[in-house]
């Protein structure tokens, strides 16, 4: 399976590009692929950002409205029995996000702005950002003032909207 390039486009005009690994978490990959090409993600917000950590997306409109994907997938990590995924939780890093349960993620994941070795090997790593600009667009996302917001903390004031996911 190739690497797939994807590019994370903001309302505001601000990008991201990535790197898809299929080889590595086949399972997450191919969920993120299918709920890209039906539009899940556009005008989905970044509903956690936490400096020094990650900013996490795919759970919320822009009016709070919880967008619901119920099919959870299995964790891709080694805490969860799999082996063949080594990625480590760097900088630029895409992870699915899930609760406590290691096979609940469904459509929320999240990208690690600075390094976050604890993470490694308990969450389904599945890509990481291509360039230093686009590092740079997720550091200053996580860097956005915050608020609590219907029982989540962490919630950007202003909200942070992906127009769109494309595969390139």
């Amino acid at each position: 399976m190739k690497n797939i390039d994807i590019k994370i486009i903001l309302k505001d005009g601000r990008e991201m590009e990535a790197t898809l690994f299929p080889e590595k978490a086949p399972e997450s990959v191919s969920r993120f692929l299918e709920l890209v090409k039906q539009k899940f993600y556009n005008e989905v917000i970044f509903h956690r950002v936490i400096e020094n950590f990650m900013i996490q997306t795919g759970g919320f409109d822009e009016n709070f409205q919880e967008k619901n994907f119920e099919k959870a997938i299995n964790g891709e990590f080694l805490a969860n029995g799999f082996e063949g995924n080594d990625l480590k939780h760097n900088l630029g890093t895409l992870s699915m996000a899930r609760t406590s349960d290691p096979n609940s993620a469904t459509s929320q994941f999240f990208i690690v702005t600075k390094a976050s070795n604890f993470l490694d090997g308990n969450y389904a790593a599945f890509g990481k950002l291509k360039n230093r600009e686009s590092e740079a667009v997720a550091i200053e996302i996580s860097r956005a003032p915050t608020t609590s917001k219907n029982f989540h903390d962490d919630v950007p004031i202003e909200p942070i909207v992906i127009k769109e996911i494309i595969i390139v």
